[in-house]
């Protein structure tokens, strides 16, 4: 049984005194493929380098609407500086990403946040690639933009997409793939299975978003892609289907979305 991991950040701290042992671990434990994603330009370049290093691993590149500056001129600056990364066109770049909204606790610069994801979004179309959502607490924007500011050509992934009826509801309209990350396996997730049922089969990805968001029966310690199999276990609960298949399906619609 295989697995790929649609998600993970091999260049965080976390990893810093371990990074190649656990990475060389997972081909082991059934991780064949995995994307480690960008979300800042030290990140992104990171990425690169592991996807250099690794046969299996693939990168994108992007701002997250947590790393945005908190002023125009900076913000042009680091774009500036993701356009340079992202146009080398480097052979294993399969996204851009993760971009997107983050009002949670960050309102003060939702007009930035707003014009960084749409110029991402103009960058993956200039470079026919998918692109990688984050959003938190800003749905009706996130949709207002894939909409009727700037439509991806290529669609793309919500990445541990938020358990939200008609994001998930209006993001398959859209032709968007949904994946699912550690919180679908918590106790205290009233929803998960309702949104799991919600998604066909041939939209789902699975994702470990490493290091966080360890799932049960691991929740609280650092994550990593040998967790994936978790989040697969609990689509294949949901959809009585059995794990081997979840896990081929999944390995399948991300080949797919990442034109691998």
């Amino acid at each position: 049984m295989e697995f790929f991991d649609s998600h993970a950040h091999y260049d965080d701290e976390k990893f810093n005194s371990d990074r190649d042992e656990v990475i060389s671990s997972l081909k082991d434990e059934g991780i064949t493929r995995l994307v480690s994603v960008g979300y800042n330009i030290e990140s992104s370049k990171y990425a690169q380098k592991l996807s250099d290093k690794y046969g299996f691993i693939y990168n994108s590149c992007g701002i997250s609407p947590n790393d945005i500056p908190q002023n125009k001129e900076e913000l042009w600056k680091d774009l500036q500086e993701i356009y340079e990364i992202a146009k080398q066109k480097h052979k294993k770049l399969v996204a851009i990403g993760e971009i997107g909204l983050d009002y949670y606790g960050n309102k003060e610069n939702m007009d930035l946040q707003k014009e960084a994801f749409i110029e991402q979004i103009k960058l993956a179309n200039n470079l026919n690639l998918p692109i990688i959502i984050h959003t938190r607490e800003a749905v009706s924007d996130t949709l207002d933009i894939l909409k009727n500011k700037q439509k991806a050509l290529n669609t793309g992934i919500f990445h541990c997409c938020p358990l939200n009826r008609e994001l998930v509801k209006e993001a398959l309209k859209l032709g968007y793939y949904i994946s699912f990350a550690g919180p679908v396996t918590f106790k205290n997730s009233k929803n998960a299975d309702e949104i799991i049922q919600m998604v066909p089969l041939d939209k789902i990805l699975i994702e470990t978003d490493s290091p966080y968001l360890s799932p049960e029966p691991n929740r609280g310690k650092r994550n990593d892609s040998r967790n994936v199999k978790y989040i697969a276990q609990k689509v294949a609960d949901v959809k009585s289907v059995p794990i081997d298949e979840i896990a081929k399906i999944t390995y399948e619609n991300a080949n797919r979305i990442f034109k691998l």
